[in-house]
């Protein structure tokens, strides 16, 4: 089953309304695809907020005693409408923080679904530089010639580490294309396998906990430092690929 079919089934998936072959195939992708995984997840928080019943609020008690005490003398049929008043005004808090929740998650499933468009343009850009001529722009092994080989190709400065001494070998960096901006990528390798980190602004301060998914046969490593976003692309085992990422926040 592919992502499309299962963002289309995850809801009659989570509220029982699909048959057994169907539901066990989308439970064997949530299995394998952790973004498609994350998108459940969301989907369930919310629909176990909206079931269980956390929504409602009772009028306080001894709010109809105090009411009436504070009329005095009024009728009946005016402590009833008062009464009424307080109950909607209640209603319309908790349609309130309803409509807050559902506003919450929504701003969850979008982020989910941009981090996993993002990930499909990375691969894509990993896969197209694996092509012979396309895996560098600037072809060196020094630092000092591939950093300030960027100046004023892009608004800003990659920031990365030489790692030589761990065995992943600097090879050169390039310019490309993800999510409609222009990014960029410094090329290692460790053994016979290719490591590509792409880099752009984020915006974030810090991200400590690292993403790991994986697509199309490649392991994929996400994080964001210094309001920076990283993207660490292999067919390394993920192990490795995780220690290159760890060396790189260090």
């Amino acid at each position: 089953m592919r992502c499309n079919d299962t963002r289309e089934l995850i809801g009659a998936y989570i509220d029982g309304e699909l048959d057994l072959v169907r539901s066990l195939d989308i439970e064997g992708h949530l299995h394998e695809c952790s973004a498609c995984s994350r998108n459940y997840e969301a989907y369930h928080s919310l629909h176990r907020m909206v079931r269980n019943g956390e929504l409602y609020f009772d009028a306080p008690a001894g709010l109809e005693k105090r009411i009436r005490k504070s009329l005095g003398r009024a009728n009946r049929f005016s402590i009833a409408a008062s009464t009424s008043t307080w109950r909607w005004a209640i209603v319309a808090a908790s349609a309130a923080a309803a409509l807050a929740i559902l506003l919450y998650a929504g701003m969850i499933l979008t982020s989910h679904q941009n981090w996993d468009l993002i990930a499909r343009d990375v691969v894509s850009s990993h896969i197209r530089s694996l092509e012979p001529g396309h895996l560098y722009d600037v072809e060196s092994n020094d630092q000092h010639n591939v950093k300030p080989w960027f100046n004023g190709k892009v608004d800003f400065s990659p920031t990365f580490k030489d790692l030589t001494d761990m065995d992943y070998n600097l090879r050169g960096g390039r310019l490309d294309a993800v999510d409609g901006r222009q990014v960029a990528v410094i090329v290692f390798t460790r053994r016979q396998h290719i490591i590509n980190l792409y880099i752009w602004p984020s915006g974030r301060t810090g991200n400590p906990n690292e993403e790991i998914a994986a697509r199309q046969g490649y392991n994929m490593i996400h994080w964001s430092r210094d309001g920076m976003t990283f993207w660490a692309v292999s067919d390394l085992n993920t192990d490795d690929l995780r220690k290159f990422a760890k060396a790189q926040q260090e």
